[in-house]
């Protein structure tokens, strides 16, 4: 009997074609390539989230009309790298419960036993309706029944008060297919329209887009508004996550992070758990751990900087501000903070 290492390996020996996700902070593809050295312990997981890699597994055979669907939380070490003893676990619970044909509709028994693993997980409602958007997107199937009414809604055909018969999947679906025909176009015209009841969960459902450039000029329009809520400026805020290395996005984050001395404790959250792209130059992050350090709360100082510093793309600039001669003495003081935790501990 063949010894299966990697999920990787289990995907392929059953024929099946995959596509990997990270569903733990916002939802972002993994190559499988990139996959397969993460599996060999060769790369550091790039999304941690509370020292686990939360992944979506969507796999299918050639002849098959409906992917299959895993949601898998395995534990990460202290360097980001996969605990290959929790993975091997997985795959034995995986091949006890269904033997080699995963891809066969699964009993009743073998689906209480795949759910029932310790690693299985259930990601947010509003999460698990982005992935469906997208995998029907990205494997070209057809949209929900819903997508055709918001289409029209965003035209401006309706009325934007007549949004109470807008289904959240119709939203996901138009987010998921923004760089399809004029999509970003409408929706960048119909952006200052918006009331929040439609506005914020097409927020929240672009954070796994990487937005085309009218749409981004567009939301930092709004941002700019005088009159905007607060609630709103967040979301739009979280509605550029994916696009948070295009130079005018920023260009934007980091003048506000120079000007905005009050900025809220929830916008802090959001730059390092969605939009920590731009905290990979120095500067910005000093900039944000800074703001972070005058909220004088060291259990949330030592909170996100235990987030940041596990992502393996930010871990080398944290080293670099915590020797930054011009850190202020609040930051420095949270930062010997979290020495003595640590010693503590």
């Amino acid at each position: 009997m063949t010894t299966i290492s990697s999920i990787s390996e289990l995907l392929t020996l059953s024929g099946s074609q995959f596509r990997v996700y990270d569903v733990g902070r916002k939802i972002d593809k993994i190559t499988k390539d990139a996959f397969n050295k993460i599996e060999l312990n060769q790369l550091p997981y790039p999304y941690p989230i509370q020292s686990h890699a939360c992944l979506a597994l969507v796999f299918w055979q050639k002849e098959s009309i409906q992917p299959f669907l895993w949601f898998i939380k395995l534990p990460l070490d202290e360097r980001g790298l996969l605990n290959q003893g929790a993975r091997n676990h997985y795959i034995a619970i995986i091949i006890e419960a269904l033997g080699n044909n995963i891809t066969d509709t699964p009993s009743e028994k073998q689906e209480e036993l795949l759910k029932n693993n310790p690693y299985h997980f259930t990601p947010a409602q509003y999460k698990l309706a982005a992935l469906n958007s997208i995998i029907n997107t990205e494997l070209k199937r057809k949209m929900s029944e819903h997508y055709p009414l918001f289409t029209q809604y965003i035209s401006g055909n309706l009325g934007w008060d007549n949004w109470k018969n807008i289904g959240v999947q119709g939203i996901n679906d138009f987010a998921a297919q923004i760089n399809e025909s004029s999509n970003a176009n409408k929706l960048a015209q119909s952006i200052p329209f918006l009331p929040e009841p439609v506005l914020n969960p097409l927020c929240i459902t672009l954070e796994n887009q990487k937005l085309p450039l009218v749409l981004i000029q567009s939301i930092l329009n709004q941002l700019k508004q005088p009159n905007i809520t607060e609630n709103s400026q967040h979301n739009l805020l979280r509605s550029l996550a994916s696009s948070s290395k295009h130079p005018l996005v920023v260009e934007y984050l980091t003048s506000k992070l120079e000007k905005d001395t009050a900025i809220s404790t929830e916008n802090i959250i959001l730059y390092a758990g969605r939009l920590w792209d731009i905290l990979e130059d120095t500067n910005t992050l000093l900039k944000l751990l800074e703001a972070l350090a005058k909220k004088d709360d060291l259990a949330l100082f030592l909170e996100i900087f235990k987030d940041l510093v596990a992502i393996p793309s930010i871990r080398p600039k944290i080293f670099e501000v915590m020797r930054a001669p011009q850190r202020s003495e609040a930051l420095s003081l949270a930062i010997g903070h979290i020495f003595q935790t640590t010693n503590k501990g």
